[in-house]
């Protein structure tokens, strides 16, 4: 175990621990919501298929909770093993945000998901509808906690070090830090495309299998048009979100756009292999005095490269390779989801059937959201190495002396766990598709 590096270790077990826990919560911030909207429909029209879809979809939002709260206790005990410095050096900030996202969103959506769950014909149509609004704010306020803190670890303001240790000075300092609003704006609309290609992508699977009642005609009606309405916004709020990268950031950016050299002008690199050692780019094309433009708007503006980090820069292969994976998957969606609004209009107007081709696209597109999401979850991650805290603390200094055995045998044993839950999850998800609505489901409207 001697060639195996501890820290590498523990940096790739919490990225194992985090890249299958954030997959859960991403679906149920949007499919909150989404319920919200089904339950609305149905109270405001009496159409059955409206409460037929939310008994659907609410299954769905169950599981994927339940794997999410799982997931993520596991996940907090990374903190004391492999990372005590974490906490010893900016405990004071961390802990208290931590806290605040139990007491005030976890406990809330905790009570009121059974009453959301299991309450409807035990409570009147209002307490239930109220309690799937609490459920839905209550996974948008945990996601705001946890955003805070993530984007103060990026951009720390509003603390004063003192004998080692961060104390605050301001707590709107430390919550709305100034990568905040770009980071929690980016992470709610990719949310929303989440679930939007998850109801599209399972919706077209239950079509293809002779499943065309309005149910899944709703799910995948609004799928598509979450989809084709977010998508163009997340465009604009990523952009906006690198500039802001750019100001607070520099190394990461440089990394993202593959600039090695200070220059001006700087082109924009779509394609080329990173090598560290020659600190080149292999293969490469680019596109003259782009990345200038896009980034600092002026064609001959100046870019810090890489070298002018030294050892503060990331990796800058993955971060790289990952950005390109996180923008050509949202155009894609960009593309497949105006292409679907279009073709189910047009055959509203015809036979009211989409084509076939069109539903087997998006059944393999079901899960292109969390293909984007994690991709982007590694830019900004693995781009703000070597900091954990950006200027404040490294990996280095918070990690623990726990032997490089010890890491790779529970690295090993995380990985085979949720290889195994995620394939159990997603055929879970297949199965309720298969098996539908009960065709004796009786709804009814009980107004309160």
């Amino acid at each position: 175990m001697d060639n195996f590096d501890p820290l590498m270790l523990a940096r790739m077990q919490f990225a194992a621990n985090i890249t299958f826990h954030i997959l859960f919560p991403t679906i149920t911030i949007g499919m909150g919501w989404v319920l919200l909207f089904f339950k609305t429909r149905f109270i405001a029209t009496g159409l059955d298929h409206w409460m037929e879809a939310y008994q659907f979809w609410v299954k769905v939002f169950a599981l994927t909770f339940a794997l999410g709260v799982v997931s993520g206790i596991t996940m907090s005990f990374q903190f004391g093993t492999n990372w005590p410095g974490f906490m010893n050096t900016v405990g004071n900030v961390a802990g208290p945000l931590l806290a605040y996202e139990v007491l005030t969103a976890f406990f809330l959506e905790a009570t009121m998901l059974g009453i959301m769950l299991f309450g409807r014909g035990r409570v009147s149509e209002r307490v239930h509808t109220t309690a799937t609004l609490l459920v839905a704010g209550g996974t948008t306020l945990s996601a705001f906690w946890i955003l805070a803190l993530n984007s103060w670890m990026h951009t720390p303001t509003g603390f004063v070090m003192i004998d080692g240790q961060a104390h605050v000075t301001s707590w709107l300092e430390v919550i709305f830090n100034p990568s905040f609003p770009y980071r929690f704006s980016h992470m709610m609309l990719a949310s929303g495309l989440t679930v939007a290609f998850l109801l599209a992508g399972l919706s077209a699977y239950r079509w293809l299998r002779g499943d065309s009642g309005l149910a899944v005609r709703a799910s995948l009606r609004t799928g598509l048009y979450i989809a084709a309405a977010v998508i163009p916004l997340q465009i604009v709020v990523g952009d906006l979100h690198g500039l802001n990268t750019l100001e607070h950031q520099p190394a990461k950016v440089a990394a993202m756009e593959g600039i090695w050299d200070t220059q001006q002008g700087a082109p924009a690199v779509l394609f080329a292999i990173p090598d560290k050692a020659t600190q080149s780019n292999k293969f490469e094309i680019a596109i003259p005095k782009l990345a200038s433009l896009y980034l600092t708007h002026d064609i001959n503006g100046e870019v810090k490269g890489i070298k002018a980090f030294g050892d503060k820069s990331p990796p800058v292969a993955p971060v790289f390779f990952a950005f390109r994976i996180m923008v050509a998957t949202g155009l894609l969606m960009l593309a497949v989801s105006w292409l679907s609004v279009w073709q189910m209009r047009r055959s509203n107007r015809d036979a009211g059937v989409p084509k076939t081709w069109l539903l087997r696209v998006l059944v393999a597109m079901t899960f292109s959201g969390w293909v984007a999401l994690v991709a982007g979850w590694y830019v900004t991650e693995i781009g703000r190495q070597p900091w954990l805290v950006y200027g404040v603390l490294t990996a280095a200094q918070a990690a623990s002396e726990v032997p490089a055995s010890n890491i790779l045998f529970t690295l090993v044993t995380y990985v085979t766990l949720y290889a195994g839950l995620l394939f159990a999850y997603i055929s879970v998800l297949f199965h309720l598709a298969r098996k539908g609505a009960p065709a004796n489901m009786h709804v009814e409207v009980t107004h309160a």
